[in-house]
């Protein structure tokens, strides 16, 4: 607030005239702050559009090559336990344990993992390959097979296997669910035709699933290839992307959400989308077909 008096000349007490004001930026700092924002928001925008254009290369290079396609189930195909807790079949396994009076095999941690792979596998390394590890594997085997009937498909997954199968590609599931439940679900959705026989899933002998390659190099055999460019592995968790590096794949990885990419990434994985419509959009036509 600034005080001056109303004229230069006068008799008795100065009158004041009371002005509220603020000083103004300067214009020349204000403009200068101004280009420098908007130099900083178009380096971001350019940095941006650099990095789309990057992945997409990188994308566009994984698939174009890509002859021999090994899918993740449980995540790149479908939700699994999107209709039946997967919580509770852990729960059930514990249980089973528990009625036996072998809950002592499972540390406190572990009788409270939702996981009932988890379990699986903890019981496996304290009686590897025993009658008891069967029975909870098929125990789980069974889990798997209810929760197909309330499966939720991926986007854009069913249309994307169809197009590739019809495109020339040779595919094939490798997971670590039972090969059952992959089986049946594909059947399901019309789309089993796409991969048999090549369906691998979950055996009693534990050691071998992912991260183990077993899986991917049975399928790449068995489609009469040999690890290299012309093979790619879709999965979304760290253990699929071990595999693949282990057997010699290249990996894409698949992230429903931002911390199974942030996952994925910290794991290693150089190329991951967020949705499957990207790379539908880059298949090459289907034989005969324009």
């Amino acid at each position: 607030m600034v005080r001056r008096p109303l004229g230069n000349h006068h008799d008795g007490a100065d009158t004041l005239l009371v002005t509220s004001h603020t000083p103004g930026p300067d214009p020349a700092t204000a403009d200068t702050e101004e280009d420098t924002e908007a130099d900083t928001a178009k380096d971001a925008a350019k940095d941006a559009e650099g990095d789309a254009e990057k992945g997409a290369g990188e994308l566009r290079a994984l698939i174009m090559d890509a002859r021999f396609v090994l899918f993740d189930f449980d995540g790149p195909i479908c939700r699994l336990f999107a209709g039946y807790s997967a919580a509770g079949i852990a729960r059930e396994l514990v249980q089973r344990l528990e009625r036996q009076g072998l809950l002592r095999l499972l540390t406190e941690e572990e009788r409270r993992d939702p996981d009932p792979q988890a379990v699986l596998h903890a019981v496996d390394r304290r009686r590897r390959g025993s009658e008891l590890v069967a029975d909870l594997e098929e125990r789980l085997t069974q889990g798997e097979l209810k929760a197909v009937t309330g499966a939720q498909a991926t986007e854009h997954a069913d249309d994307l296997i169809r197009t590739w199968s019809a495109a020339g590609a040779r595919l094939a599931v490798t997971t670590n669910n039972s090969a059952r439940a992959a089986h049946e679900y594909l059947v399901n959705r019309g789309l089993a035709a796409c991969f048999t026989p090549h369906i691998y899933g979950r055996t009693r002998e534990l050691r071998r699933q992912k991260p183990d390659p077993y899986h991917l190099n049975r399928a790449l055999r068995a489609m009469g290839t040999a690890p290299g460019a012309a093979a790619l592995m879709i999965g979304d968790s760290p253990s699929d992307l071990q595999a693949a590096v282990r057997a010699g794949v290249r990996f894409l990885g698949y992230a429903r959400d931002e911390r199974v990419e942030e996952r994925l990434r910290t794991a290693g994985a150089e190329t991951v989308v967020r949705s499957l419509e990207p790379v539908l959009r880059m298949l090459p036509a289907p034989r005969g077909r324009t």
